[in-house]
C-alpha cells in the first residue's frame, strides 16, 4: 500500500511541477506550455484518484494498472528519445501527450473497477442464502 502512496504522490508531485514550471520545461522538451499544463493537471488528477482510492480497490488491480501505465511510460520515453536521435523535434510531444493522456485512463479504470467493498458485501449476502 505504501508503494501505492508513494507513486501516487510521485504523480502529484510532477503535475505540480508541470503546471508551476511550463513555460520552463516546455522549452527544454520543446513543447508548448499548454501541454505542460494539461499534463500536469493530468497528472495531478490521477494521482489523486490513485491515493484516493487506495484503500477501497484490490492491490491486485493497482498492480495490473501500474505495470501497464509504466510499460506504456518506458515505451513512450523510448519513441521520444529515438525521434530525438533521428533529428525530430516531435519525441517531447510524444512523450507529454501521454503523460497527459495516461494518468486520465489510469484514474477512470481505477475507478471504475469494483471495490473490495463491495466484493466483501456480495460475498456476505452469497454466504447467507
Amino acid at each position: 500500500m505504501v508503494g501505492i502512496v508513494a507513486d501516487g504522490v510521485v504523480k502529484v508531485l510532477l503535475g505540480a511541477a508541470f503546471v508551476i514550471g511550463a513555460t520552463r520545461l516546455g522549452d527544454l522538451l520543446g513543447v508548448p506550455a499548454w501541454l505542460m499544463i494539461a499534463s500536469g493537471v493530468a497528472l495531478l488528477i490521477g494521482g489523486g484518484i490513485e491515493i484516493r482510492y487506495v484503500r477501497s480497490r484490490p492491490m491486485r488491480t493497482y498492480t495490473r494498472l501500474m505495470i501497464a501505465y509504466d510499460s506504456g511510460w518506458v515505451l513512450t520515453a523510448l519513441a521520444g528519445l529515438l525521434m530525438a536521435w533521428r533529428g525530430s523535434s516531435a519525441g517531447g510531444e510524444v512523450w507529454m501527450g501521454y503523460q497527459t493522456a495516461a494518468p486520465i485512463a489510469f484514474a477512470a479504470l481505477l475507478v471504475a473497477a469494483t471495490s473490495i467493498r463491495t466484493t466483501s458485501d456480495a460475498r456476505a449476502k452469497d454466504s447467507a442464502h
